[in-house]
């Protein structure tokens, strides 16, 4: 029977605090972290919608997403709220569903999206493991395939949003804490580093890690097979964070200096 006691796992009170630059980095030696979205960074498309559709039925889901229709609408034009629609499309479709037998579709789902990386962010993900950066995925997506998928690829660690199990072992068809998107990834982030002085890399493609690309000290959105050094401007506002510009599409992940490096 797999383990998926991290299903069930709580989160600490995430705490805000400011990455750490490169020039704390440099006095304390801390180990660089890279950290990637998935969905449409590390892999193309969305990952959750065919493991909802892997797990009860593409028939179900597609139901769920008729009942749910307007809500769910209204989140992507940006008048809803996305965590409360998604929060209502799993509490629909896995509340009363067995944990074990979910945790063994995250295994199988896990291999199938080990296999969708984009090479070109698996050469990115290759870079920084040979720097020795530890190699961390923050997303909104499940932790049910998120975590076997780090396994199975050697990531370090996965931040990502965790389900809430009953004690009889059956799914409640909550969200175990909040939703990872938005602020919440950079307040994961920066509870896992535990006031640990390093140097961030951060990769991620839409509105929704925006702010985990200002707070880094080097961020790149991923948007159709391009890679563009993360500026506030990209946020459509002034950012949080100093311009991080250092170049335009397909620069290196260290800078421009070293072109021969993956783009």
């Amino acid at each position: 029977m797999p383990d998926h006691t991290w299903l069930s796992r709580s989160a600490r009170t995430p705490r805000l605090m400011v990455l750490a630059g490169h020039e704390q980095a440099s006095r304390h030696g801390g180990r660089d972290v890279a950290a990637f979205d998935f969905d449409d960074t590390l892999i193309d498309g969305d990952s959750l919608l065919p493991f909802l559709s892997l797990a009860v039925g593409r028939a179900r889901v597609g139901r769920a997403l008729a009942a749910l229709g307007p809500k769910i609408a209204a989140a992507l034009l940006g008048v809803g709220e996305r965590d409360a629609a998604k929060a209502a499309l799993l509490g629909r479709l896995l509340r009363g569903f067995p944990a074990n037998q979910l945790a063994e579709i995250g295994q199988s789902y896990a291999h199938m999206l080990a296999d969708r990386l984009r090479p070109d962010m698996v050469e990115r993900v290759e870079w920084h493991r040979v720097q020795g950066h530890r190699l961390v995925i923050v997303s909104a997506s499940l932790t049910l395939y998120l975590v076997p998928l780090a396994e199975i690829r050697h990531f370090d660690k996965v931040l990502a949003t965790a389900l809430e199990v009953g004690a009889d072992g059956l799914l409640t068809g909550r969200l175990l804490g909040a939703n990872v998107r938005g602020r919440e990834k950079v307040l994961r982030l920066s509870e896992w580093l535990a006031g640990d002085s390093c140097r961030i890399w951060a990769y991620g493609n839409r509105g929704g890690d925006r702010f985990l690309l200002s707070t880094a000290d080097q961020g790149y959105l991923i948007r159709r097979g391009r890679v563009m050094a993360w500026t506030p401007a990209m946020a459509g506002r002034k950012g949080t964070a100093e311009a991080l510009a250092r170049g335009a599409a397909g620069v290196s992940p260290h800078g421009p200096e070293r072109p021969e490096r993956p783009v």
